[in-house]
């Protein structure tokens, strides 16, 4: 079955396997004590340390290993922050970071009113030098940025964010857990974090590197291990494993990119070619060699990750569709991009040249199997048409919606508010109906509003802030804006042509 959800956790690698296995037999005594178990394990673990700290980039007693990649997140954050107390607490992010990243910025507003300044990222998801020069604030003691975005594989500009940074006396802390297997991650970084099963190493293991000279307060329980910075025991035969696969994989990666970027470039090609309505998301160029991330208009999410299960793809997904809070991603609805149907492909190293083709067959199918249930509209005649399905029609009125002034833009209305007003408009009741309803009905209706009428959806679904522009975008129509409504959102599209 094609395993193509590597950005999530990656297979074990085979390394990994075989160290994990070799060092139960000798990594089981406390490092700390000095008696033969306790120094064969101590050399385990300052062997791993130094293979760990060369794949990074530091000093391996900058370094230390953590439970896991989010608790080295919330401790790089906290000691940071507590470090530099002096100098203030905010705490500046990009929009698109990590959710670990996001709830430690959370919890450091809650526990102690500090303030976090979020940085906007353009629709590729990328960030700007320019944005965190304009985020960092006098009383900014720490700023965060992500090495490549999890869901899309965008790069970020570290190097130049980095410098920044360091012209203004803030440390960046940078989350390289997608690219720290691909490589060091460039610039006067002060603070990284990782993950050892996002490059194949067995979970549970992380890694915080913590430059010299950075200020840094531990924060939670004491423990003279691993500096302080990781209090409690290590599971040292994990962290073997997790440094002898980092090795393993870097010593294969510069094949491998070059390999699963010809395939994932077949993917963002094809695919749009395959598949009608579709949006390719995340930098074309500057981008993780392995991940793929595109939006299927007029599909639920959760409805074709199913029909891949079945079909033996195991992908992921940011769609609101398949989360049970029912809003979109955060990185999405950042970037403004297209959030229904939205599918990840991730692909683990060594993934074959036939599996990767087999998904560019099946897909077109199951994607259209989906539509169809949900009675998605087909272009006839040079309208959109309604096609047939399980999903009755949202309630559609020729009355305009009178509550609140609409966001950007008025909303045309004829010069008597007769019945050619009421012609050049209609309104559609989505209110209950969840992604990807509310699109699918605005395109059911769009083929009888003439050119420069409008169509306003009443929806409370929150995805349907990003995708009825993404909508708007794609078929090239304009949107008007957004209102409140009596009951959730008023969004308003006229037709250009």
């Amino acid at each position: 079955m094609p395993y193509f959800d590597a950005a999530s956790s990656a297979p074990l690698h085979p390394v990994a396997r075989q160290a994990l296995q070799a060092a139960l037999a000798d990594g089981w005594a406390d490092p700390a004590r000095l008696y033969r178990e306790g120094r064969a394990a101590r050399l385990l673990l300052d062997s791993a340390r130094e293979a760990a700290a060369d794949a990074v980039g530091c000093r391996p007693d900058e370094l230390v290993f953590t439970p896991s990649g989010t608790h080295a997140v919330h401790a790089g954050v906290a000691g940071a922050l507590a470090g530099r107390r002096r100098v203030g607490s905010r705490l500046a992010v990009s929009a698109v970071e990590h959710s670990s990243v996001l709830h430690a910025a959370a919890a450091h507003e809650a526990a102690t009113g500090g303030a976090v300044t979020e940085v906007p990222v353009d629709r590729f998801g990328r960030v700007s030098s320019d944005g965190y020069d304009e985020a960092l604030r006098p009383d900014t003691a720490l700023a965060c940025l992500q090495s490549a975005n999890h869901e899309v594989g965008t790069e970020q500009p570290v190097a130049l964010v980095a410098e920044v940074c360091r012209s203004r006396g803030v440390p960046l802390l940078v989350d390289a857990a997608q690219s720290l297997g691909w490589g060091p991650v460039e610039g006067a970084w002060s603070l990284l974090t990782a993950s050892a099963h996002k490059w194949g190493g067995p979970a549970g293991v992380g890694l915080l590197a913590v430059r010299k000279g950075v200020r840094f307060a531990p924060q939670g329980p004491a423990d003279e291990r691993e500096s302080g910075r990781a209090p409690g025991f290590q599971n040292l035969p994990a962290v073997v494993a997790a440094a002898a696969s980092l090795r393993a994989v870097r010593a294969e990666a510069a094949a491998e990119s070059v390999r699963l970027r010809a395939l994932v470039d077949r993917i963002r090609t094809r695919v749009p070619e395959l598949v009608p309505d579709v949006e390719v998301v995340g930098d074309p160029e500057r981008r993780l060699p392995h991940l793929v991330t595109f939006s299927c208009l007029y599909v639920d999410g959760e409805a074709l990750l199913h029909e891949l299960d079945r079909a033996d793809f195991s992908v992921s997904s940011g769609s609101s569709c398949t989360s049970s809070t029912l809003t979109p991603s955060h990185v999405l609805r950042a970037m403004g991009v297209l959030s229904e149907g939205n599918v990840r492909v991730s692909l683990p190293l060594g993934t074959p040249e036939a599996e990767v083709d087999r998904f560019l067959e099946v897909l077109p199918g199951l994607v259209s199997g989906v539509r169809e249930r949900f009675g998605v509209p087909v272009a006839a005649a040079g309208r959109e048409q309604a096609a047939s399905g399980s999903v009755p029609a949202a309630a559609v009125s020729a009355e305009p919606v009178s509550s609140g002034p609409v966001s950007s833009g008025p909303v045309p209305s004829g010069p008597d508010g007769g019945e050619g007003e009421r012609r050049g408009k209609l309104v559609v009741d989505a209110l209950g109906r969840r992604c990807p309803i509310p699109v699918i009905e605005l395109a059911k209706v769009f083929g009888d509003v003439p050119v420069g009428g409008t169509v306003t959806v009443l929806a409370d679904d929150e995805a349907a802030r990003l995708d009825i522009p993404a909508w708007c975008e794609m078929r090239g129509q304009e949107y008007v804006g957004e209102r409140p409504a009596d009951h959730g959102v008023a969004y308003v599209v006229r037709r250009v042509s």
